[in-house]
């Protein structure tokens, strides 16, 4: 057999989800591989999956949120704190308990597949997990802000399973833990009205 011209998606830790949310995963993951895609909304789905690495994206809409005032500052404030903890929570402690291998690069259109596939766990996903709590912890100080941040988010999180970098399980655990860890800075840090 020759060797794959790029590295396997899959950390070898075995995964502890139940048998039915690993076959849900792999029927949703079906599905959005046999998705007709245009190559723009592949290009765009690819390019915002890259630009969320190590927070990036989220660093520079904090930047922006900036600039639109106190409240602005106080929300990108929020939101990137926010992420920070949410970061540790899904790649320190989630990761390495539930585990489980990404869904196989072989398996995704080539025009959607990452340049570099990640090899840590695949549950959760730490950038939908960021994306969520940077998204929450800007609505906890700015709902006006966060209805334009939050679409963002969303997409991230949908970026993920286009690429094939995670599971429909792995999306929606990031998403909980992002939006939870938010929350729970609301309790730690009272936002300003």
């Amino acid at each position: 057999m020759a060797p794959s011209l790029r590295p396997p998606s899959s950390s070898l830790s075995p995964s502890i989800l139940p048998s039915r949310v690993v076959d849900l995963d792999r029927r949703a993951g079906r599905r959005i591989n046999a998705l007709v895609s245009s190559e723009r909304a592949d290009r765009v789905l690819l390019a915002l999956s890259t630009a969320a690495n190590n927070g990036a994206l989220w660093y520079g809409v904090a930047g922006v949120l900036a600039l639109t005032g106190p409240r602005g500052r106080r929300s990108a404030i929020r939101g990137l704190l926010s992420l920070a903890g949410a970061s540790a929570v899904a790649n320190l402690v989630a990761k390495p308990i539930f585990g489980g291998p990404r869904p196989l690069a072989a398996d995704i259109p080539l025009r959607r597949q990452l340049k570099v596939f990640p090899q840590s766990a695949s549950f959760p996903s730490g950038h939908t997990a960021s994306a969520f709590a940077f998204a929450t912890g800007v609505a906890v100080e700015s709902p006006l802000r966060a209805a334009v941040v939050a679409p963002l988010a969303l997409t991230l999180g949908y970026s993920r399973l286009h690429v094939g970098a995670h599971w429909l399980s792995d999306v929606a655990g990031g998403g909980v833990i992002g939006s939870g860890v938010a929350l729970l800075g609301r309790l730690v840090l009272t936002p300003r009205r």
